[in-house]
C-alpha cells in the first residue's frame, strides 16, 4: 500500500479546509454573487450559448422595434444574412 504524499493529501481537502479565492468570471465579479441560478459554465453550451441567445434577442428586437433590415443586421453584427434569418426564425 502506497502512502499519500503531503501534496496529494493537500489536494483532497474538504471545502471548509481549502483556501478558495472567489474570483468569479467575466460574467460575474464573484461566484457567490452570480446572477445565474447555476454556473453558466456547467450548462450545455456554456458562455457561448448565453452570448448567442443575447445576440439573437437583440437581433429580434432591432428587427421588430427599430425596423432594421436583415442586411443591415448582418452588417451590424458581422454575421451572414442566413445567420440573421435563423435568429429571427427562433424568436
Amino acid at each position: 500500500m502506497e502512502l499519500e504524499s503531503p501534496l496529494d493529501a493537500e489536494l483532497d481537502l474538504l471545502p471548509e479546509y481549502c483556501h478558495y479565492r472567489d474570483e468569479g468570471c467575466e460574467l460575474a465579479a464573484s461566484c457567490l454573487n452570480c446572477p445565474f441560478p447555476e454556473c453558466i459554465f456547467e450548462q450545455p453550451g456554456g458562455k457561448r450559448r448565453l452570448l448567442m441567445e443575447q445576440r439573437n434577442n437583440e437581433i429580434a428586437r432591432l428587427f421588430k422595434d427599430e425596423k432594421k433590415s436583415i442586411k443591415e443586421l448582418a452588417l451590424l453584427f458581422k454575421v451572414s444574412i442566413r445567420t440573421i434569418q435563423r435568429a429571427l426564425k427562433k424568436s
